[in-house]
């Protein structure tokens, strides 16, 4: 059974999850002020550039009277610089809130303790880790980003029951995806989506399925658009090419840029994956998910870059193709849509 902090702590988690679709790529964060065993104040960081947790749920105090008296709870280290909007550490300071439960330390560099510092220095009673882990896995993405400068990967495909991940193609075949799971596996596709910001798929791909990457099935804000092209084989009228979303081409050629297109030089005698990677750290994404083909995937398998796999299989059967990549970490999660499944894997 949970004690007050941490019945005080899930709500913040709760609020904090409602910023999921516009925070990024600031972490998601909820704050809660408690006044005698009663909320008198909730908030969440809602888009970024916009006002924090803490700063919204000061804000819906009635009587700022009683915050002296209260205890403010947070999923995060409240901040400690003035970035694009004021530090929350300085104005809880202000307010002189007299206790504050943190659920996990901010690792972003120009925090990384000081807002705590910031707290006790005027003599407040800070505890930290209550529901650390949890506070920890919702802002997984934030966390990776921050220590191992470079976005959350997430690998995801479908494969058959006979674990291939594709037919083998012939010149005859329909340049169009082969349907390997049912309806209700792709709008769950179309909503992971719509909950990162960036996915990214290979050249064969590309030209095999002719995919969009675009949110048909979900609403929400398109991802960002990745493809790796070094010898620019892809057709101009091909569907990620379409320029109706930022698009992304990573290729041997030279920079350029023609709308929401961009064409990003990299060497393709190097390590091509920490080369993308940097790309996407130096323009704050957060996480991207690879969405194939296989040889794609299994290159960030064989280097180890990767947090998450998601892994749908349906309940059909090729016989001959091409094979799925092979995981073996941990099950996290089992998930059922009809006869097609999700089975979520951590690299742990």
């Amino acid at each position: 059974m949970m004690n007050e902090d941490e019945k005080y702590m899930q709500r913040c988690l709760e609020l904090a999850q409602m910023g999921q679709e516009h925070a990024a790529p600031n972490p998601m964060v909820g704050s809660v002020i408690v006044h005698h065993g009663s909320i008198i104040g909730e908030g969440y960081h809602r888009k970024c550039g916009e006002a924090h947790a803490e700063v919204n749920a000061i804000a819906a105090v009635r009587n700022p009277e009683l915050l002296q008296e209260s205890t403010l709870y947070v999923n995060l280290e409240p901040c400690a610089h003035q970035g694009r909007t004021p530090a929350c550490s300085l104005l809880i300071k202000q307010k002189r809130i007299k206790r504050v439960v943190i659920g996990c330390v901010d690792s972003f560099a120009k925090v990384a303790g000081k807002g705590i510092e910031i707290l006790r220095s005027y003599g407040c009673d800070v505890q930290v880790g209550v529901l650390e882990k949890e506070s920890r896995e919702l802002n997984r993405r934030f966390f990776t980003f921050h220590e191992k400068k470079r976005p959350y990967v997430i690998l995801k495909w479908a494969q058959t029951m006979d674990g291939l991940i594709d037919k083998m193609r012939t010149p005859d075949m329909p340049i169009e995806p082969i349907w390997i799971t049912n309806e209700h596996a792709r709008v769950a596709v179309h909503k992971m989506r719509a909950e990162e910001p960036a996915i990214m798929i290979g050249t064969n791909t590309a030209i095999k399925d002719n995919p969009k990457l675009t949110l048909r099935d979900w609403s929400g804000k398109h991802p960002l658009r990745i493809v790796l092209d070094r010898l620019l084989r892809i057709q101009s009228t091909a569907g990620i090419l379409d320029k109706s979303v930022p698009t992304l081409v990573f290729t041997a050629s030279e920079n350029k840029k023609d709308g929401l297109l961009e064409y990003v030089n990299i060497d393709f005698e190097q390590n091509v994956l920490t080369q993308v990677l940097d790309e996407l750290y130096r323009r704050d994404i957060l996480s991207v998910i690879i969405e194939g083909g296989s040889e794609l995937l299994n290159s960030f398998l064989l280097q180890n870059i990767w947090d998450e796999a998601r892994i749908f299989v349906g309940e059909s059967f090729f016989g001959n193709g091409i094979a799925a990549p092979r995981i073996r970490k941990h099950l996290i999660n089992k998930e059922s849509y009809g006869d097609s499944s999700l089975f979520i894997y951590r690299n742990k």
